[in-house]
């Protein structure tokens, strides 16, 4: 049998480092975008910037409904 207090903490945390994550990416292609000379360097770090970001607002959020407890009848 789970400890349903830890499946819920793993949870939890699970969400939180997917946020952080999202974080570190989006300020890794800041500094790939600042740092480079190239065009090439600038696209990746946009895209990775762009990606990252969109990881922050969706994957969260569907974790989040995922996990959902059913609702109560």
């Amino acid at each position: 049998m789970t400890d349903p207090d830890a499946t819920v903490r793993n949870r939890y945390l699970a969400i939180t480092a997917t946020r952080i994550g999202g974080s570190a990416g989006a300020l890794l292609g800041l500094v790939l975008i600042a740092r480079a000379d190239a065009p090439i360097p600038k696209i990746i770090g946009t895209a990775l910037v762009l990606s990252a970001l969109l990881m922050i607002a969706i994957v969260p959020r569907a974790l989040a409904k995922r996990w959902r407890s059913p609702p109560a009848q």
